[in-house]
């Protein structure tokens, strides 16, 4: 992972209370890096105001950025450090998600900070969140933000998947895991490692009346084991910071990382877009709402977000 030197801070425009601002200013102050904070507003009312000519709409909402470039501007004094640069930028749009991504693509940002709270789960079923549009298509890196300190000799929790021995899952685990050792570095935090495995298929048990399921669960907890081991000595992690659990990754990981009290959690997150997005989702947007600490979605080397040509 390279040092953050850009970051790009989505505002929330209902707030006083920026915790992914205040997060960002933490990334950024040791690398002397650079925010901008952005916001992406919309009223339909100003585009239906068929009375008004094209010009006098324009104005209306010149008028409207003008106010919210004001608030931000209040509002960034009130966070600033006097060290960190930090600019801001107010676009009308009426899909945030996307101006936020094509924001993020255009102006080479090494992060997206962004804060988040808990989601209606049956309305996410129905209106997608932005956080989950984030997640699914930014290929920049998006670290979404709860109200969580980060204390000195915290801990950063890396979700791996050992199920699997193909290149892209090897080097999706070394992304994870690079970025986790560069931000422990920056706050003298530790690195752990979390891996969740398949149980027993019960199918197999009552189908085949030799099978010994014991056993079969044994054999598959070792394997996992030995192959979340192996992955944290080649990153110098100490093996009593791994944790290996049968169960599904969205349980796993947030029962991990309560019991160590994390306050950041890293995986991998592929993009999902159409049906299969909207009822199957990620292990990401599954785990988002079910932990009380920071979440750093990454994507694999070579992911095009499908916005990245628009």
């Amino acid at each position: 992972m390279k040092q953050l030197q850009k970051l790009l801070v989505v505002i929330d425009p209902t707030s006083d209370v920026q915790p992914a601002l205040a997060r960002a200013i933490e990334l950024a102050s040791p690398n002397n890096a650079s925010i901008t904070v952005f916001l992406s507003i919309f009223d339909f009312s100003y585009e239906m105001t068929s009375i008004l000519s094209g010009h006098e709409r324009e104005a209306m909402r010149q008028g409207v950025i003008a106010q919210r470039q004001a608030w931000l501007e209040e509002l960034i004094a009130g966070y600033s450090n006097g060290k960190t640069q930090i600019e801001s930028e107010v676009i009308w749009h009426n899909r945030p998600f996307e101006s936020i991504i094509q924001h993020a693509i255009a102006g080479q940002y090494d992060i997206i900070v962004k804060g988040t709270h808990l989601h209606d789960k049956l309305k996410s079923v129905i209106f997608t969140p932005t956080d989950w549009h984030l997640m699914r298509k930014s290929p920049v890196p998006m670290l979404l933000v709860k109200d969580h300190d980060w204390p000195v000799a915290g801990k950063i929790l890396c979700a791996i998947n050992v199920g699997s021995e193909d290149d892209d899952h090897q080097a999706l685990n070394g992304k994870i895991i690079d970025h986790a050792k560069c931000l422990a570095e920056q706050f003298d935090a530790q690195v752990h490692l979390v891996n969740g495995y398949p149980g027993t298929p019960v199918n197999l048990a009552i189908e085949l009346p030799d099978f010994d399921a014991h056993t079969y669960g044994e054999t598959i907890r070792m394997q996992h084991e030995q192959r979340v081991c192996y992955l944290a000595n080649s990153y110098g992690i100490s093996s009593d910071f791994c944790h290996v659990k049968e169960g599904l990754p969205e349980d796993v990981i947030p029962e991990i990382a309560r019991q160590i009290d994390a306050e950041l959690v890293i995986l991998g997150t592929v993009g999902r877009t159409g049906i299969s997005a909207a009822l199957i989702g990620n292990t990401a947007e599954h785990v988002i709402d079910s932990i009380n600490c920071d979440l750093l979605a990454i994507k694999p080397d070579g992911y095009i977000s499908p916005l990245a040509e628009e």
